[in-house]
């Protein structure tokens, strides 16, 4: 995020695209209650008549896939009407010409048919945001889990600069993080590309940094990322796998080639806190240490470094990831690993990322820090972008539109979407073993519009079977106005069904983010005898 939490209470206009923030984020929903009880203006960007959707004064029911277009399209409606910040854009920008240029390619009536959002609409929500400041922008993986995701977030930063909503306290655009620590995971280098602080793994001086600090040779290409290590195993290029705190076989999509593919490693290592369906592929799985377990930080999504204390001893032979990632790294006689304690590895990450330099635990102590933090006497940075961008001046990207890999055809005429429960929570491995939680949410239920479930002569509550191009998962139907007509939406926290065996692996071209968000599939009933018990 570049602003934080509390600055969205403070936003005059706030759009949520890509995001069912009430249920991703509850916490972090309520500043968005907040900001409209004090009547400021939410307009809400989803294919599916969410939660958050009831407090919006304007919503864009947008088919899915079709964000580019739409965000491009208002920041030409932007520009037309001379509403755009032109001291913003001429001072801190560039390639802004290049880029109103490109909007040609938007004309509202191809924008209202690419994504079904009425023109008066399109226009409505380009006013406001253009004109209600400041304005920030809320998204997640709806607009990330496509194959053209790269373009959907630079179209956000466009429209973002057309108006100049960026550098500013409750501006901004805030991309909410899925997980409690997945923004510090990425901090410090868990990205093919990148070191710690996102620091060029293909930059030979900070290359140099590193081995220098290391005392190693560091290869001077980026690795590979999750869907091309799994090609990688499928293919017998890659002979092992260490899975630390992941679940792919339920996370990722076309489940069953990523089954097939973990399968024909040599030599999988699972470290987990409970025998995920992912560790029971594994040939040895490491017990690790839940979070109440271990000491450390985590940095959540508005970049807050926080300390973790341990409330309790590792239960049984379970013992904190650090520990053991170390000790392995002992007995296999590899130097660097000598680690005393969590502290000690902070220390490390300080002296080599920029971002961290000013942060230790003596001032964690007294509370979480912001980064960029470069100094002890720093403060922390609430705000990113004031008065510069980090790569000097903002850049105007044009984009030509790119829909999703698969269309809905004859054979497969529904698009499948996937959501979130606010009941379970991602491949349910904590969640699950709640009883209270399972009470409330206990199987995975298909969403059907009544038009289509009527076409389909299906009932709410009734088994189904939802087919792919590349399985097929059985669900209870919930025959409900929130998804709209052609759409289907599923979970993915349930392994009796495993919604991403059906999902689409085609990936972005730039992040390699796969198409979670849009397949082709089908609804079909299920006969009387396929539910009788063998």
């Amino acid at each position: 995020m570049t602003n934080s939490m509390k600055d969205i209470a403070n936003a005059s206009c706030i759009m949520a695209i890509g995001t069912n923030t009430r249920t991703s984020h509850p916490v972090l929903a309520l500043e968005v209650w907040k900001a409209v009880k004090k009547g400021q203006k939410l307009i809400v960007v989803n294919p599916r008549e969410i939660d958050l959707v009831k407090w919006a004064g304007l919503w864009l029911q947008n088919r899915p896939g079709s964000d580019t277009a739409l965000l491009m399209g208002m920041a030409r409606v932007i520009i037309e009407e001379g509403l755009e910040d032109k001291d913003f854009i001429k001072e801190r920008c560039e390639n802004y010409d290049a880029f109103r240029a490109s909007l040609s390619d938007y004309p509202l009536e191809f924008v209202e048919q690419v994504s079904g959002v009425p023109k008066t609409k399109i226009v409505e929500a380009a006013r406001l945001y253009a004109t209600t400041r400041p304005g920030m922008i809320l998204y997640t993986m709806g607009i990330t889990q496509h194959a053209h995701g790269t373009d959907n977030v630079m179209a956000v930063a466009n429209l973002a600069m057309v108006a100049g909503n960026v550098g500013k306290p409750s501006a901004g655009v805030c991309p909410l993080r899925g997980q409690n620590n997945v923004q510090g995971a990425c901090d410090v280098g868990a990205l093919p590309d990148v070191y710690t602080g996102y620091q060029r793994v293909s930059n030979p001086d900070l290359r140099a940094k590193f081995e220098s600090a290391w005392g190693i040779s560091l290869p001077a290409t980026p690795g590979l990322t999750l869907m091309e290590m799994m090609e990688g195993a499928h293919r017998k290029k890659i002979k092992g796998m260490y899975i630390i705190g992941e679940n792919p076989v339920l996370s990722e999509p076309d489940g069953r080639h990523v089954v097939a593919s973990l399968n024909s490693l040599e030599f999988l290592v699972v470290q987990d806190i409970f025998l995920t369906e992912t560790a029971r592929l594994a040939h040895v799985v490491l017990p690790g240490a839940s979070f109440a377990e271990k000491d450390g930080t985590f940095t959540n999504t508005e970049r807050r470094v926080q300390r973790v204390r341990k409330a309790i001893e590792p239960v049984g032979y379970s013992r904190p990831d650090w520990w053991i990632t170390c000790e392995i790294a002992k007995r296999m006689k590899v130097k660097g690993f000598e680690y005393e304690s969590p502290e000690k590895i902070m220390e490390e990450i300080a002296k080599l990322t920029p971002s961290y330099g000013g942060i230790d635990y003596s001032r964690l102590d007294k509370g979480g820090i912001q980064w960029p933090c470069p100094a002890k006497d720093h403060p922390g940075t609430p705000v990113l972008h004031k008065g510069t961008f980090s790569r000097g001046k903002g850049l105007f990207q044009p984009l030509k539109y790119r829909g999703p890999v698969e269309e809905p055809d004859e054979e497969y005429p529904l698009v499948l979407t996937t959501e979130r429960s606010p009941y379970q929570y991602h491949t349910g491995t904590m969640t699950r073993r709640v009883v209270g939680l399972n009470r409330l949410r206990e199987e995975e239920l298909v969403e059907i519009n009544p038009v289509d479930a009527e076409k389909l002569g299906i009932k709410d509550g009734e088994k189904v079977k939802v087919v792919s191009r590349r399985g097929e998962v059985t669900a209870r139907a919930k025959v409900t106005l929130v998804t709209p007509p052609g759409l289907v939406a599923l979970t993915f926290h349930f392994a009796e069904s495993p919604t991403n065996i059906v999902t689409n692996p085609a990936v972005d071209p730039v992040a390699k983010t796969p198409e979670l968000k849009v397949a082709a599939v089908r609804i079909e009933k299920i006969e009387a005898r396929e539910l009788l018990p063998l």
